[in-house]
């Protein structure tokens, strides 16, 4: 096969189409998750440890040569971690959630005719 014909099989094949919107439905989930992060999850918080915002959160280590001051910013870590942390449980929820509907579709799914030949060939030979 020439290289025009491996690139067509490659582009057009159902996986890369199915890969292609997994990635548009998962940048769309990560900005809603990011909204509610940042718009619901991040303000109640803040209020909880009296800040307005958790990135606000440093700790003063000292000064560098030029008088700048050295901080530790957990407050930025912290908020980076409550991101992946919620973003990872949507994206766990959503795999749980279509695994399910996939099993429900596999159970309904009616078997190939051979494959109820070979049922009905081994159900007759069991007698």
């Amino acid at each position: 096969m020439g290289f025009i014909q491996d690139f067509k099989n490659f582009a057009f094949k159902g996986n890369l189409i199915d890969m292609a919107v997994g990635i548009v439905i998962g940048t769309a989930a990560g900005a809603i998750v990011k909204s509610f992060i940042d718009n619901i999850v991040s303000p109640l918080i803040a209020t909880l440890f009296q800040v307005p915002d958790l990135t606000s959160l440093t700790m003063k280590m000292g000064e560098s040569a030029d008088g700048e001051p050295i901080l530790l910013k957990y407050g930025a870590f912290i908020q980076n971690l409550m991101d992946f942390l919620i973003l990872a449980l949507a994206v766990f929820v959503a795999i749980k959630v279509a695994a399910r509907f996939m099993e429900k579709a596999e159970e309904e799914a009616e078997p190939p005719a051979e494959v109820k030949l070979l049922t009905e060939i081994r159900d007759a030979l069991k007698k």
